[in-house]
């Protein structure tokens, strides 16, 4: 229960008034107010079961590619001795930019978020879609310090950064920097000089064509976390070759390695035309001339019913491994049987072959296969020892721990302001808001992360009048997703199942139930066809509206940039 703030006289005082919140069933929420009958979830279980990780089982020495599925894009890598760690964007999900931990490349645990409160995350107005963008992670060794850099879309933030001596320990509060564009990042040279490369506009007048974009360098003020004023110069016009009218060069990095500066960009989009090119130079600032082999990453060239399809490969960024020899991390997505891109932009690596000038990614321009090779001396314990799973696997929640898994996530703001581990199950205080609006949310979120899957939460739930209503929610946007869960209506309860689609809201179906006991909630996923079940006894299960399409939870029909995501949710006012 969250601290009472009381003025009484002892502590029998405060026993008294505890106990009789806890008889009439009476919670304090995150906004102060006192909430009756909030839902307690007492279980969650996710199953996986793709059939691609079914058909290809996994050999001794071998892993599976993508190392995080779903809603993991836009992935940062950076390296301190044999610590790696790794961040992607979050949009407007909160906590914001999830940051992995891994000794190996293989194995990997998740220690937090960079972007953990309200000071550093402004995201309580804005769309899924807007938010934080484009993180890129970096060790500079001059000071012994770690630099996340970004742009949040919101709150006035604009390109930011944070930073710390450790990244399990939290981070600072954010510095706004002084210029424009999009997907900074920061470059650490040896002479302990520093650069920010970044997206921009053309100059006012000078865009050729639609999506003509350049990459900027700006020299690094370190001693006072700041772009030097005027130091400010185009190292990339369009792209490869403007005159081939490239679109949307974004994404860059730099890299040294004998002597020589590298630019990485991803070129094309973040779509089927997505690609990851290269440049080098003989100064950070340029000039950069593109390798004769570009693109070095994409699966563009396939044909479009290709088995077991990765597309949209790009976006990347490169480390040295443990073995000495490079690596790159990079989205791409994995769309089910019609195409469609349910589970979002995942974060995939692949070796990279850098024996010659050129860096290209082995394997990054043929059709990627859902396994790879380890790294020399490399145990795959994924799923094992608090490392997070990959391939098919069952994520099971009682929540009868103090701390919430950190997998999971709430949109706009803390989760912390609806939800109560009470030791027998959690519980979601609702918010006078629901999950059409563009508000903080009284729901947690877990991403999906298979186009095959089941996912069932058992709920203790007693709603007082037609305006309460929890349960679960199949989401891809405010605009578009889907719910489940228990109402009133006059004097009995009924379970509904509701679709939301450009913002107009239909019932597909609804039944009328008994709530004595719990109910278990159940969504199950085979590609494009969803069904929603429940079932009173935990065994059975009776089905609620057929089955439905799962388009309006993919990012082809709602758009954006997120992928979808299972909720448990509550609301005071209503759906």
């Amino acid at each position: 229960m969250r601290t009472l703030k009381l003025i009484l006289s002892g502590w029998q005082s405060v026993a008294l008034v505890v106990s009789f919140m806890l008889f009439f069933n009476m919670e304090v929420s995150g906004k102060g107010k006192i909430t009756k009958n909030a839902p307690v979830f007492t279980q969650f279980i996710y199953q996986g079961e793709d059939a691609i990780y079914q058909n290809n089982p996994l050999k001794p020495g071998e892993f599976y590619n993508p190392i995080l599925q779903g809603c993991y894009p836009d992935p940062s890598i950076t390296r301190k001795g044999n610590d790696y760690y790794l961040v992607c964007s979050s949009f407007a999900m909160f906590p914001g930019v999830p940051i992995f931990h891994s000794n190996d490349l293989v194995n990997w645990k998740q220690i937090g978020h960079v972007l953990d409160r309200t000071s550093q995350l402004k995201v309580e107005d804005c769309g899924i879609s807007a938010g934080v963008y484009a993180p890129a992670i970096r060790y500079n060794p001059h000071n012994d310090t770690f630099y996340m850099i970004t742009t949040q879309f919101s709150g006035g933030f604009g390109n930011m950064v944070v930073k710390t001596k450790n990244p399990e320990n939290g981070w600072s509060d954010p510095v706004k920097l002084q210029f424009e564009g999009i997907d900074p990042s920061l470059f650490f040279d040896d002479n302990g000089k520093a650069y920010v490369v970044h997206n921009d506009a053309p100059a006012q007048g000078e865009e050729r064509y639609s999506g003509h974009r350049v990459i900027k360098i700006w020299d690094y003020d370190v001693e006072n976390d700041k772009v030097v004023p005027g130091t400010d110069r185009i190292i990339v016009n369009g792209g490869v070759n403007i005159e081939e009218k490239p679109v949307w060069i974004e994404a860059p990095h730099i890299y040294k390695k004998d002597g020589r500066y590298y630019l990485m960009c991803a070129e094309g989009g973040t779509g089927g035309w997505h690609s990851e090119v290269i440049f080098v130079s003989d100064h950070p600032k340029g000039p950069y001339l593109p390798a004769n082999n570009n693109p070095i990453l994409t699966q563009r060239y396939f044909p479009a019913d290709r088995a077991d399809k990765v597309d949209w490969a790009g976006h990347a960024d490169l480390v040295e491994g443990p073995d000495g020899k490079y690596y790159g991390v990079f989205l791409g997505i994995r769309p089910n049987e019609k195409n469609r891109v349910n589970t979002g932009r995942e974060t995939f690596i692949l070796p990279v072959d850098w024996s010659g000038t050129f860096p290209v990614f082995e394997n990054g321009l043929i059709p990627m296969k859902p396994t790879l090779k380890m790294p020399s001396g490399v145990e795959n314990q994924t799923g094992k020892n608090g490392y997070l799973p990959s391939g098919n696997f069952v994520f099971k929640d009682d929540f009868s721990d103090k701390t919430l898994d950190l997998r999971w996530i709430g949109l706009r703001g803390p989760r912390e302001d609806f939800v109560d581990m009470t030791g027998k199950g959690l519980r979601i205080i609702p918010f006078t808001a629901n999950i059409n609006e563009v508000k903080p949310t009284s729901t947690l979120f877990y991403r999906q992360q298979h186009n095959q899957f089941t996912a069932a939460a058992t709920m203790e739930y007693k709603p007082k009048n037609e305006k309460d209503f929890a349960g679960i929610t199949c989401y891809q946007n405010e605009r578009y997703h889907y719910v489940f869960g228990i109402t009133k209506k006059g004097k009995d309860y009924y379970l509904m199942l509701q679709r939301t689609e450009k913002g107009q809201a239909s019932v597909l179906a609804e039944v009328k139930i008994e709530i004595e006991k719990p109910v278990t909630l159940q969504v199950a996923a085979n590609g494009d066809d969803y069904r929603f079940d429940y079932s009173i006894d935990g065994k059975s299960f009776t089905n609620v509206g057929g089955t439905v399409s799962g388009d309006i939870l993919s990012t082809n029909v709602a758009g954006g940039f997120t992928g979808a995501m299972i909720g448990l949710y509550a609301t005071s006012v209503g759906n």
